[in-house]
């Protein structure tokens, strides 16, 4: 087998929100394979970044009352915090805030105009007046001219699947003040996306994109629209890089985040002393593998291989798309606790659980994949504990009480031992091809024959007469070389239970190459329990604790003015939703809104919670206690004693830090600009606010 130089990346996730499941899924994916390359002996480099551009992060931290550089800084460390705790293993994870990424931004973007592939034109553009910016499409919402489904994004409807122009929408709104849209005319440039058509074409069609998505991508070909110009730029004010001679114009976030695999990589190379254009340049034998969900399809088999070919780099030699994540069936919720932050996760559960479950299911399809919570507990517990951990716990403990850890010099099986051993050639080629659930079909095959053969040989039984004693140490170490050779082949999978199982072998490191020869004559460490089962309660308890975390998030942001916000089943890192003013109400049911007085009687920070402040209101001889986000403008002392309106009558609500009884009013943009209501003098405690 020849060594291969391979270069492979993930999806980078946009640098506004926290990391979930749905996330995982890409990131597990892609680790199985980097980790099984490198096991095959492959000179292989796992890289990713956090996608650290746009509006949304812009008006963020503007909310946060807190420069851009600290929100991204922040988020990064949770980032990965988050993948550590998955034991995903990146040789590097940057950030597209570098000046590696400026670099080759700038540089795809001079070389593309030199080549003439940019154009630069007039457009009528939607923009906001009373915050005085222009808008991206995912801050405009409407109902979609093509079907028309309301609370639809400027981009594309979610329910017809129509793309369009954000002017399109009927009765737009913008989704950061909540008022309608003007129309201003401003100057941007495109990238001539179709003077690349026939590459394109050749690139779609040479098996390097999954045949579903490439017949997808091949219908621009075929439509009305073809391959049009795309717009690369964006006004002031953006949060990202400014196109070279311009004032006050700024790179699309879609135009640096794939960059983002170019200045990784460079960075690492740097570090390591690698050659950047081993990798890179159009001629290279390496290898560069792309790991996406099908939602971003269209900008990494269209645009980035066109990008990279003005520049003069290679295009990928593989984009391998996924689908969503459900969980029990149905889209991950956040009211039914199902958008499961990866943070809430691991409070509760082993992170191997999922990695092995998510590999159970994953095939090289786009298909879209569960996670029934039943079915993650009775796998798991049936396939790691009940048979693979099952086969050593079983044998091991013969070894150390009779014959002093070591195994035996013979295995009394070593055409069974050979069964496992040819095994390898199809499991490794379901791992390449990506057929992850394919592979742990064949390796729990295996774990079923030598928990069979334990079964039948019935050591338990045998060491009931010392005159086998022989019989007992050879099967029991025959058993334990069938468990060597599975957690072998499972070690991309669940590399920590790998690496424990390492431990307990005594014998280095395992490569696939290490099942073609026996342990044997061999000490082995006393055994410690593997892995345990899961509990039904520790799943309850981690979707409670992540709804609960939900519900702070939610509350936290409630007094808070509308701004972006991570959607629900997406891991489209430019893919952000908002909760505008997008419908009108009747005055009824205004009117079923109890707005009452309140008196500050305490206010306390809510310790563990960044932005929290409970709230002791005295509504005139009643007493609520209310939780309130609003800490950020406020020292919570200063709060004390003081008159603010409160709505009365809103249902209690259930916080991971208590109860919250109702909700005061605020107003601003954010930050140090929030201001609660307060009643003009005269106004007394439990008045009634008209």
């Amino acid at each position: 087998m020849q060594p291969r130089k391979i270069l492979i990346t993930s999806a980078l996730p946009y640098a506004n929100g926290k990391i979930h499941l749905g996330h995982m899924v890409e990131h597990i994916q892609t680790d199985i394979w980097a980790r099984f390359q490198r096991l095959r002996g492959h000179e292989c480099y796992f890289v990713c970044a956090d996608d650290a551009h746009g509006t949304p992060i812009m008006l963020r931290a503007q909310k946060e009352g807190i420069a851009p550089e600290a929100l991204i800084a922040r988020v990064k460390e949770e980032h990965q915090r988050d993948f550590a705790g998955f034991n995903i293993s990146y040789d590097n994870y940057y950030t597209t805030h570098s000046e590696e990424n400026r670099y080759y931004a700038e540089y795809i973007y001079l070389a593309a105009r030199k080549n003439g592939h940019i154009a630069e034109r007039t457009i009528r553009q939607a923009y906001d007046a009373q915050e005085q910016m222009f808008l991206p499409d995912r801050f405009i919402k409407g109902e979609c001219p093509n079907c028309g489904s309301p609370d639809q994004y400027g981009d594309n409807c979610e329910v017809c699947g129509a793309t369009y122009a954000p002017t399109d929408l009927k009765n737009a709104v913008s989704a950061i003040s909540g008022t309608r849209p003007i129309e201003k005319e401003t100057n941007h440039y495109f990238f001539k996306l179709g003077d690349f058509a026939a590459h394109l074409r050749e690139f779609l069609q040479s098996g390097a994109v999954q045949k579903e998505i490439a017949n997808k991508q091949m219908e621009w070909f075929e439509s009305e629209q073809g391959l049009s110009d795309w717009d690369i730029s964006r006004d002031a004010p953006y949060w990202g890089f400014k196109i070279p001679d311009t004032d006050e114009k700024y790179f699309y976030v879609w135009l640096d985040a794939p960059i983002g695999y170019l200045a990784s990589f460079q960075n690492l190379a740097q570090r390591k002393g690698l050659d950047f254009n081993e990798y890179w340049q159009p001629a290279s034998e390496a290898e560069v593998h792309h790991f996406i969900g099908k939602d971003i399809a269209y900008f990494h088999t269209l645009f980035w291989p066109a990008l990279l070919t003005a520049a003069g780099f290679r295009t990928p030699t593989a984009v391998h798309c996924h689908g969503f994540l459900t969980v029990d069936g149905a889209k991950m919720s956040k009211s039914r606790g199902t958008f499961i932050q990866a943070e809430s996760y691991l409070r509760h559960l082993n992170p191997e659980y999922l990695r092995y479950y998510f590999a159970s299911k994953l095939t090289n399809g786009v298909d879209d994949i569960d996670l029934s919570l039943d079915d993650f507990i009775q796998r798991v517990n049936s396939d790691l504990v009940g048979k693979l951990v099952n086969i050593a716990s079983r044998c091991a403990g013969f070894i150390t009480k009779r014959f002093d850890n070591y195994l035996a010099a013979d295995l009394p099986n070593p055409g069974l031992y050979q069964e496992f051993v040819a095994a390898s050639d199809s499991i490794a080629e379901a791992f390449e091809a990506r057929r992850y659930s394919q592979a742990i079909r064949e390796i729990m095959a295996l774990a079923d024959k030598a928990n069979q053969y334990v079964d039948e040989q019935k050591p338990w039984v045998l060491a009931k007469d010392a005159a086998r004693s022989a019989e007992v140490q050879a099967v029991c170490t025959q058993g334990i070389n069938l468990f060597r050779a599975i957690i072998t082949y499972l070690k991309p999978v669940v590399p920590q239970l790998a690496a424990d199982s390492e431990a307990f072998l005594n014998a280095g490191e395992l490569t696939w190459g290490s099942v073609q020869t026996p342990l044997l004559a061999h000490p082995i460490k006393p055994f410690k329990a593997l892995l345990t089962r899961i509990e039904r309660e520790a799943v309850l308890a981690m979707v409670e604790d992540n709804k609960q975390a939900l519900d702070q998030a939610s509350a936290e942001a409630s007094v808070q003015s509308a701004v972006a916000s991570e959607p629900e089943t997406t891991t489209q890192p430019s893919q952000l939703s908002a909760d505008p003013l997008s419908a009108e109400i009747q005055y009824e049911d205004f009117a079923k809104l109890d707005l009452r007085v309140a008196k500050i009687v305490q206010a306390v920070a809510v310790e563990g919670a960044d932005k929290l402040v409970q709230l002791t209101l005295d509504l005139g001889g009643e007493t609520r206690k209310v939780f309130a986000g609003i800490k950020s403008a406020y020292q919570p002392a200063e709060l004390e004693g003081r008159l603010t309106v409160m709505v009365a009558n809103l249902a209690p609500r259930k916080m991971r830090f208590g109860v919250s009884e109702g909700m005061v009013l605020a107003a601003g943009p954010g930050g140090k600009d929030l201001f609660i209501l307060t009643p003009d003098s005269g106004a007394e405690p439990g008045m009634r606010v008209k």
